[in-house]
């Protein structure tokens, strides 16, 4: 299980984070500008929240709805929780795919750095790790 979940995660982040290192590398080297004219006004806030939610707000929102989904069950199948798992991870790593456009429009830093946080903690806290899953087995009362 863990395995599985593995493979989800880095599926679903290393395209995030090798597009943004080479936006970075393009950027450096010139071959992409730097929007500075556009109005971010109110694009960069958006974002912002956007990816705080989430980072943050949908999967405490996923799993409350997944915990009053399975309480009244004694046990939790393994299936069940994997997709759980699984969309939970999915949804949390959407919040790095946001950085691509944050860095290339220029947002103002304290958007943007709003949003590399939510992003690194989403991809710090749902990390599939053998410790986690297990506690949260646990909590669920996966068979």
């Amino acid at each position: 299980m863990a395995d599985a979940l593995k493979k989800t995660y880095l599926s679903l982040l290393l395209p995030a984070v090798v597009t943004l290192l080479l936006a970075y590398g393009a950027r450096g080297t010139g071959l992409i500008p730097a929007y500075s004219n556009i109005s971010v006004n109110f694009i960069a806030p958006c974002f912002f929240v956007l990816s705080v939610a989430l980072a943050v707000a949908a999967p405490i929102l996923l799993r409350s709805v997944f915990a009053h989904r399975v309480r009244n069950q004694q046990t939790v199948a393994e299936l069940a929780f994997v997709r759980f798992e699984k969309r939970l991870i999915g949804v949390a790593l959407i919040s790095p795919y946001l950085l691509l456009p944050a860095y290339l429009l220029n947002f103002p830093d304290f958007y943007f750095i709003g949003m590399v946080l939510s992003a690194l903690y989403a991809a710090y806290y749902f990390y599939p790790s053998k410790r986690r899953i297990q506690f949260e087995k646990r909590i669920f009362r996966v068979k």
